[in-house]
Formats: structure tokens, sequence, C-alpha cells
């Protein structure tokens, strides 16, 4: 087997060929440090990698407890570097800001615990712009982290340092965290899978606003399979996260297959009128076929989003205010310009503001729950416009539509956000220039096995997640 092929093999497999001892977790390790020493500085997605003899080391360990029958966790011997948002023990944690830049924590974040009791083997960070801020990638530490398929394109955020590992092969499995679409905006820009879990199915900790439910954590993977194996280690409940879910994490361990006949889809091209590039639109619409070949019942539709942009915007400068807050009074100078102004418009917020944005939010959530007794899915694109130049900071405008906003062109992912539901992100195939373009399926409240078991069975019929980008060739 070549170290492309290995690289390149689905986590699910490696995983399985590690436990029956037919890969050794030591030749695992090196294959993909070797490909990270070659490809990471084209890219720039790993940061803060371990030492290679200590990462070397670890993996010789992995071997032994097989060697000894040890017991070993499903992720064993895997190898994986963690959003540099995500607290990691004794390995640095930038949150990609200056304020932080020498930071090393004493703990790991709970996804974190997850991950390597499950038997994964860190071996670094992934990049991420500044407080996970934007969904372009670069900040002043470790600078732009680029497209696989075009260099000179973003590769989106903020979890995208992990999109272009997995997209490179340099990593198997990856984790991520999303607000406004920071796992599906560069998922859906790397041709990789990117899942917006339900609020609390990962447990966040820590977490200084724990009741919060705008914000989740979750997988992100080459293939849907891979995706749930991630899942079924991170999710679960947990004590220290007052809104986790109670389900164990062992049920996205079951198959993914099934059948699809009579099941209703509502199919949006836009969300309700939000500007689309047609190049996007050209890319779903050649895919719409898929679903009604499954079976579905593919109609137009979509639930009534009016007042999402405002509860989305008042939900994020309220927590940027409350995460951020002290930070701008101390730190201000080493803080980009859009974080301080989404923190700025916390400051501005007034209690009055909130609650209404809340009553809104509940007054969504039961327009969007009536919709979806009808539509058991929403099929809607992840994101407005394919990969731009990645020295745009953010899209300025969309179809002759001015963006006022550096988060105005997520629309397509924060309207999903506002309503809980778990939303995932699968590569749907390619502009004429050869950039990725994913699609976007959501479901109902709490089910997100059933998203994934849609999306497996477009992953396999569409086989575009196979399309590697230039740089590894």
């Amino acid at each position: 087997m070549s170290q492309c092929e290995l690289c390149f093999m689905p986590a699910t497999d490696m995983a399985r060929r590690i436990r029956a001892r037919e890969l050794s977790c030591k030749e695992v390790m090196e294959a993909h440090l070797d490909r990270i020493e070659r490809v990471n500085p084209i890219v720039n997605a790993i940061v803060s990698q371990v030492p290679r003899e200590h990462a070397l080391a670890r993996a010789q360990d992995a071997d032994k407890a097989l060697a000894q029958g040890d017991e070993v966790g499903p992720l064993h011997g895997l190898p994986i570097a963690h959003k540099d948002l995500f607290p990691t023990r004794g390995l640095r944690t930038t949150f990609g800001s200056l304020i932080y830049k020498d930071h090393v924590p004493d703990h790991d974040g709970l996804i974190v615990e997850r991950i390597k009791k499950a038997g994964a083997i860190t071996i670094g960070k992934t990049n991420t712009p500044e407080f996970g801020a934007g969904s372009q990638t670069y900040n002043e530490v470790f600078g732009e982290t680029l497209n696989p398929y075009d260099t000179g394109k973003t590769c989106g955020g903020s979890s995208g340092g992990a999109a272009v590992a997995l997209a490179c092969g340099m990593l198997p499995i990856a984790d991520g965290s999303d607000t406004g679409g920071s796992l599906r905006n560069p998922a859906n820009f790397c041709n990789v899978v990117g899942f917006r879990t339900s609020p609390g199915r990962v447990p966040v900790w820590p977490n200084p606003v724990a009741w919060f439910p705008i914000s989740v954590q979750g997988p992100m993977a080459r293939t849907v399979q891979d995706t749930a194996l991630m899942l079924s280690v991170i999710a679960g409940p947990d004590s220290r996260s007052p809104i986790s879910i109670a389900e164990p994490g062992s049920l996205f361990a079951r198959p993914l297959e099934r059948h699809y006949e009579g099941v209703r889809i509502a199919w949006s091209n836009d969300l309700g009128g939000l500007p689309v590039d047609p190049r996007v639109t050209a890319v779903l619409e050649g895919q719409r076929h898929v679903f009604e070949d499954l079976g579905c019942i593919v109609e137009e539709g979509e639930p009534d989003f009016i007042d999402a942009d405002e509860i989305f915007k008042v939900w994020r400068a309220w927590r940027f205010e409350l995460r951020y807050g002290g930070l701008l009074k101390t730190h201000r100078g080493l803080m980009k310009d859009t974080v301080i102004w989404n923190t700025e418009q916390g400051l501005k917020l007034t209690g009055p503001q909130i609650g209404r944005a809340e009553v809104k939010r509940t007054e969504l959530y039961h327009r969007v729950r009536e919709f979806m007794n009808t539509f058991e899915f929403l099929v809607c694109p992840v994101n407005q416009v394919p990969p731009f130049d990645v020295k745009q900071r953010w899209v300025q405008e969309i179809n002759g539509v001015k963006m006022d906003t550096y988060i105005d062109w997520m629309k397509s992912c924060y309207y999903i956000t506002v309503t809980g539901l778990p939303a995932i992100s699968v590569p749907c195939g390619f502009t004429r220039e050869g950039l990725p373009v994913g699609i976007q399926i959501v479901g109902r409240h709490n089910d997100d096995y059933g998203v994934l078991q849609l999306a497996h069975a477009f992953e396999r019929a569409t086989q575009a997640w196979k399309h590697r980008p230039p740089v590894v060739e």
C-alpha cells in the first residue's frame, strides 16, 4: 500500500485494520507525519505540532497495547489535531489570538478528553481565525490557511485548518465547532464533511455560558461514515454540560443504510430569497435528481425565516460581549476589527432587546417545527458563494446585493443555526473552475442520526468526496 492510499483510507477502515493488526499504529503515524511535512508548508492547516519523536513514541505505545491484548477504543492509533479553540493539556492553545500566543492550558476540553479516551493520538492543533470569528481562516499568530483545490482561495472557517488537513490526507478525522457555519462552511469549501450537531449532542466544557444553545462542537471527516464514527465517540451526556442530550454516543455506531421511498424533502435554492451565486445553484441543481433517484418526494419550499437574522445577530453579539468584553478593556490593540465590532455590538444590547430576540426565536422554532412535520428533511445551500480570494477577508457583495457586515454572507448557514436543527455539509460537486460545493441537509429536532443516514445515501450516489485536491498529487 502506498503512503497516499494509506492517508486517504477511510478512518473506519483504518481503525478496523489497526485493531486487526493488519496496520501498525507506527506506520499509520509515520505516513501522516510524512504527508504533513510535505503538504502542510503549502496550505498551513496544522499548527503547534507535537515533536515527531513524541508522536511516534505514542504510536509505538499504542501498538504495544494491541500486542498485549488490551481493550482499546474505537479511534485507537488514529492521528488527530484539535481545533485551536479547544484547550489541550500541555499543548499550546492560542485561539488564533496574539493575546494567547504563548498560552499552554493545564487541562483538556471535554471533546479532547473523549477523543483521547477513544485512543486517538494528538499530533497538534488545526488553524482557526481569531476566536473563531468569521468564516475565513487567518490570524496574526499563524497566518492564512489555504484552500487545497486552489491555494489562492480561502478554505472557509472557522474550522478551516481541520477541513484542509482532512482534504489533504494529513488527518483521518478532525473536530470543530459551529456558531454561524464553522463546521459546515469549511467542509463545503474543501470537499469534506462537516456536521453541526444538535445543541447538547456533543457536550461543551469548559464553557462560561453553559446553557448557550447557538454554539456547538462536532465532527469532521472525509466521509459520512467516518463522521458518524467520530460522533459515536464525542456524543453522549456529561453533567458538566446542563444541556447535554441523554442519548449515548453509541447510537451513531449503528449502520447508516436506510430506504427512502416516499420520504418528503423540501428543496430550497435560496432559503426564501437570499442571494446565491449562480455557480453554487448550478452544482446543487445538478444533483437534485439524486434524492429523487433514492425514492424521495422532492418539493420546493422552506420555512418562514423572518427574524432569523435579528435573532442570530443578537445572540452572537451577546456571546461576544460575555466572552471578550473583558479582553476588549485590557487588550483592544491585539484584537482584530471584526471581533472588536461584534463585542461592541454586544455592549450596546439592552435586556428588552435580548428578551424580544428570545421570543422571536421561540416563534421561529414553532414555525420550523410545523414545517418539518410535513417534510422530514430540508435541503439547501451551505454557502451562498464558492471559495473566494484568500486576501479578501469577507464577502462584500453577492449577485449585486451588498453585505453590511462580515457575517452577512453566511446567512444560509446561520439561519439554520437559530432553528436548533442538526445540519450537515456533504460534498456535492464542483464549479467549472474546479472549486468544491457542498450541499446542506437539515433534519428534524434532535434527529442527528437521520441526517447522517440521508447524507450517507447521497454521498454513496455521488462519490464527489473521492475527488482529491491538486496539492496532494
